[in-house]
């Protein structure tokens, strides 16, 4: 059944019908240049003739021609003795935590010849081994080449024990003086760090732990000690819940320290019983783009909206309808409803006091320890700073100059205190204001335990040497605690010793090849307080202003802790699609009220204005604005973690709002925006890749029709099969062939199954990718070029909420851009489309075709299929004709402009011999000139097939889903590979579903990779 419902990339779709088609035109716009043969006068003149032109560009597409086919040669040196636990070309797997201050995961560390160089979820650790894309990246931060290399004294390089023995005197006189010996850390939830810094303490009594984060969940926190007692954030599972309601909680995001994202996934199986999801929110953030219903309102609004919903909930009764509505469902589902909330204590005392009320299943009693900050305790320690009360403070990896909102205060503190020690792993303001530095170990480098919720123990240790003179601030303690040279530093003995009472009868080595076991901590969190008056109190003290802002944190850069890794400043942000940036967004409507402006030039790039964003006093300058579809009027969002000084080349990028974040309030109001009448250009590339077609690209079904109406039915099928008309009569699509089908019922074939249903549009495929397959980091300039690399895209599809007019094209299938004409009105005032659009993320990348466009207009027959399902790539056969990239439906190849690597002009990972560490020796890293794109990760399926040879077995399905890089990094199961010829697999199973379907399939290209249509829990207006 056709759609009536309008899909959009941007709003700039809808002023403009036939910009898709204008896109096409320009799909190839960089034509090879000819200027360096054509720029003289005698070339240049009228009297040139069509010959010699042609003689000249040929001249030029040769030179390309044979700067493809040139290969850097690099010698490599043999073992003298080889390792005994290393066999070249075999990768060896850890299983270790992943832990930075902001984000944990339990993972396994793939290493190559003693390098690592990939990331993988730990399946031993369930929910707490899934990965996101700041994991993923994480492992090219350990090979940041503008990493702090070694210890300094008052500017200078010195060696450990000079720097120790400052340290050691300054440790002595502030302890003889009565003075206090801080030691500011992030937040740290290692049960030996904490030994050790109270042995640290005993022989230092002045001595005292700080916690400061730059993004601290204060207001979480805070909540969390009203209504449990207890400063742990609680864990929740959304498995058995059937509702969930959302008030400006980023739940799939940074939420309470952790995302939802895999139980929320398992509860949206589409079923009788599937997860329903209201987001009440400002910004369009990645939950509220994955909600079936989603209200905007500005954070006033959410506030009230929350108040109201209280109210009903308890018996008050509320007038708002809204709220009455939302509260009616709570109240029907009980324990099987939650809600969430965030921006204020407030809001989050009031969420926890209905789950409460509702005696909600998805809370489980559990603690969260991963957060530790208590603002109390940071003032305390301010106040000590300012009454010259400090003697020495060491800073453990943490930048209150660049992170807190008075950060030019603290610098200036800092002159009263005697000896500052930065453990640090960038040059960055505490750098600067230290006298003695400590470069920080990398968490690959080193060892160490951490407790990251109730009954749960995870053990990290080093998978490689410490690449220069770093040290865990862990090791530090020892030495000051025992002196210089003393044989109990060894980090590695203590901890061994220390994690005996906590693994019991668990062997140490078990533990650790596990990479995570069980705890004897059973701290539980129950309903003990919470006043609810107050938090209504304090929610109406919220003042409403014209304008209001919602600051947050992305999925790339977090809290701008690995603000220095290219992989996640290039990362395309889900909702905007924009790299290499954050900037202010704002409602369409809004944006026409104060003259702001999107436009694309000539070259279909984005520019926009640039304004002086002001608020409470304080003022950001320059601050791009980007015209955001679902933003609430009256709001305005800013990403935190960005315009990071001194930290490294990729890290200033953006601008810095921590200044505008008190650490514990998320909305703010009294914001004022001024033109400065310059505009900013936007690296995007969701208008990059013009997809043949527009039809029902991304599919979506209610939930109602979805279980009430056949797929196929012949009137109403949400998913009917695709049928032509032939001579013989109406045929399946899959059955007719322009060509004669391949024989894969031999050994495997591989398949892809996507399903659009569990796709948060998270990220964390596309950087896992990236680390399989060498794929290079291209720079804002190249991906407003268009030019970005990537093997994997999300497509992110705006679809109105509205039923359209339906054309009479439509009606006969046709579907075509221009034929929805201009049913919204001119575009100008963009009335309702761009309003509150619904949203899908539609991973795309190569779909392997068995009659691949691709493969017949290749000259050189550098592309060809498979016998295994996978389209190859020969790239010493490739000369870059891109005639390949032309005939491609779905817009996945990559042409090489340049050569990425080893030129200064992409001074980024793979322009140093210590960011090239991280590349992947089984897969190429390729040369100027040729084309490239996904390959299914063949060098890992490969890999698995010969080791089950070796072994005389048959490979299982599990081995085959995790061979697969993006599959095997998705936490919500939304990719499955597989065998299809295995009837036991997954992917089999998969692909009987009545929600499969193709890419395109009209086109008859039989792709090897199918998707799952979109459910939406909701009745259709």
């Amino acid at each position: 059944m056709a759609s009536n419902k309008i899909q959009f990339r941007s709003i700039h779709e809808l002023k403009d019908p036939a910009l898709n088609n204008k896109l096409a035109q320009k799909e190839f716009q960089e034509e090879i240049p000819v200027e360096d043969f054509l720029g003289d006068a005698e070339q240049n003149g009228s009297s040139t003739s069509r010959r010699d032109f042609l003689k000249i560009l040929g001249f030029s597409t040769a030179a390309v021609t044979l700067a493809a086919c040139e290969a850097p040669v690099i010698k490599t040196i043999p073992y003298v003795v080889k390792p005994h636990d290393i066999i070249p070309g075999v990768p060896n797997y850890y299983a270790s935590t992943y832990f930075d201050g902001f984000d944990f995961a339990s993972v396994l560390v793939k290493t190559r010849e003693g390098r690592p160089i990939k990331i993988d979820p730990n399946p031993a650790a369930g929910d707490l081994g899934k990965t996101n894309a700041r994991a993923q990246a994480s492992v090219l931060s350990l090979y940041d080449n503008d990493k702090v290399k070694q210890p300094k004294l008052d500017g200078k390089d010195e060696t450990f024990d000079k720097v120790d023995s400052f340290i050691l005197k300054g440790l002595a006189d502030a302890n003889a003086a009565g003075k206090k010996i801080v030691l500011l850390s992030h937040s740290f939830p290692s049960p030996t760090f904490k030994k050790l810094f109270a042995e640290f303490k005993a022989k230092y009594p002045t001595a005292e732990l700080v916690t400061y984060d730059a993004y601290p969940h204060a207001a979480a926190l805070d909540a969390a000690q009203e209504v449990f007692g207890q400063r742990a954030l609680p864990v929740y599972d959304l498995k058995g819940s059937e509702l969930v309601v959302s008030f400006q909680a980023d739940f799939l995001g940074d939420y309470n320290a952790s995302s939802l994202e895999t139980s929320y996934a398992a509860a949206r199986k589409p079923g009788p019983n599937m997860l329903r999801h209201i987001q009440v929110e400002s910004n369009m953030s990645l939950t509220g783009a994955n909600a079936d219903e989603r209200v905007r309102l500005k954070p006033s609004l959410v506030n009230k909206t929350l108040v109201e919903v209280y109210n009903a909930i308890v018996g008050g009764g509320t007038s708002d309808k809204t709220a009455s509505e939302i509260a009616k469902e709570l109240q029907a589902k009980g324990s099987k409803a939650v809600v969430f909330a965030d921006g204020s204590k407030g809001a989050q005392v009031l969420a926890h006091l209905i789950n409460q009320k509702l005696g909600s299943v998805a809370f489980t009693g559990k603690a969260n320890f991963l957060k530790e900050f208590d603002k109390a305790r940071y003032q305390e320690f301010l106040e000590w700073i300012n009454a010259g009360q400090v003697g020495v403070l060491i800073a453990n990896n943490v930048d209150p100059i660049y992170s807190h909102p008075k950060g030019e205060v603290f610098k200036k503190s800092l002159a009263k205190v005697a000896c500052i020690v930065a453990v640090a792993d960038k040059k960055n303001e505490m750098y600067k204001a230290a006298k003695a530095v400590i470069p920080v170990a990398n968490w690959l480098e080193s060892w160490g335990d951490i407790e990251p919720q109730t009954g749960v123990y995870s053990l990290m240790q080093p998978t490689i040497q410490k690449i220069y003179k770093s040290r865990q601030i862990e090791e530090s303690l020892l030495v000051w605690k025992n002196g210089k040279n003393n044989a109990a530093n060894n980090y590695y003995d203590y901890l061994k010793a220390s994690s005996a009472s906590i693994l019991g009868s668990t062997s140490f080595n078990k533990a650790l090849y596990n990479g995570i076991t069980t705890s004897n901590n059973a701290t539980a969190l129950s309903y003990a307080g919470g006043n609810a008056a107050q938090a209504i109190a304090e929610l109406g003290n919220f003042k409403a202003s014209e304008l209001e802002l919602v600051l947050y944190t992305k999925p790339s850069m977090g809290d701008g802790t690995q603000a220095n890794n290219p992989w996640l400043q290039e990362l395309p942000d889900p909702i905007t699609r924009m790299s290499w940036d954050n900037y202010l967004t704002i409602s369409p409507k809004d944006a026409e009220k104060f003259a702001i402006e999107n436009d694309l030039n000539a070259r279909m790039q984005l520019d926009g204005s640039i304004v002086n964003l002001t608020v409470n006093g304080v003022t950001i300058k320059d601050v791009p604005v980007f015209i955001q579809p679902g933003q609430a009027e009256g709001s305005v969002g800013l990403a935190l973690g960005y315009g990071k000084k001194d930290s490294g080349t990729t890290a200033d990028t953006g601008v810095n709002a921590y200044p505008l974040f008190d650490g514990s309030n998320l909305t703010v109001s009294g914001v004022k925006i001024e033109k400065t009448g310059e505009d900013h250009e936007f690296a995007g590339i969701q208008l990059q890749n013009t997809l043949m077609g527009r039809y029902e690209i991304a599919k979506e079904v209610p939930l109602a029709e979805f279980l009430n109406v056949a797929f196929d039915d012949e009137h109403k099928g949400w998913n009917k099969p695709l049928e032509y008309h032939t001579i013989s009569g109406a045929l399946p699509a899959r059955k007719i062939d322009l060509w004669d089908a391949f024989d894969d019922t031999d050994g495997p074939h591989f398949n892809l199954s996507i399903d659009l249903n569990s796709c948060t549009g998270c990220g964390a495929c596309i950087i896992a990718c990236q680390a399989e397959n060498n794929v290079p980091v291209v720079g804002k300039e190249e991906i407003r070029m268009s030019r970005d690399m990537y093997w994997l895209r999300i497509d992110r599809y705006y679809s109105s909420r509205q039923k359209v007019e339906i054309y009479e094209g439509l009606k006969e299938g046709m579907a075509v851009p221009e034929l929805y004409g201009t049913a919204f009105g001119d575009g100008g005032a963009l009335n309702h489309p761009a309003d509150n659009p619904d949203v899908i993320f539609q991973p795309v990348m190569c779909q392997h075709c068995n009659h691949a466009p691709c493969e017949t207009v290749c000259p050189v027959a550098a592309t060809s299929h498979g016998k295994q399902g996978q389209n190859h790539m020969a790239y010493n056969r490739c000369i870059g004709t891109r005639y390949c990239a032309n005939n491609c439906p779905y817009k996945v190849r990559r042409f090489n402009w340049f050569t990425y690597n080893l030129n200064d002009k992409f001074d980024f990972n793979m322009n140093n011999d210590l960011g090239r560490m991280v590349l992947n020796p089984d897969v190429v890293v390729r040369t100027r000139g040729v084309m490239e794109k996904c390959s299914m990760c063949i060098q890992e399926t490969q890999a698995t097939i010969l080791a089950a040879k070796r072994e005389n077995r048959k490979v299982t399905d599990n081995e085959f889903k995790n061979s697969c890089a993006c599959a095997a990094a998705c936490s919500t199961g939304a990719m499955t590979f597989g065998d299809m010829n295995d009837k036991e697999s997954e992917v089999r199973e998969l692909y009987s579903s009545n929600r499969r379907y193709y890419l395109l399939e009209e086109i008859g290209t039989k792709p090897n990779v199918f998707y799952h249509t979109k459910v939406r829990n909701r009745v259709e207006k």
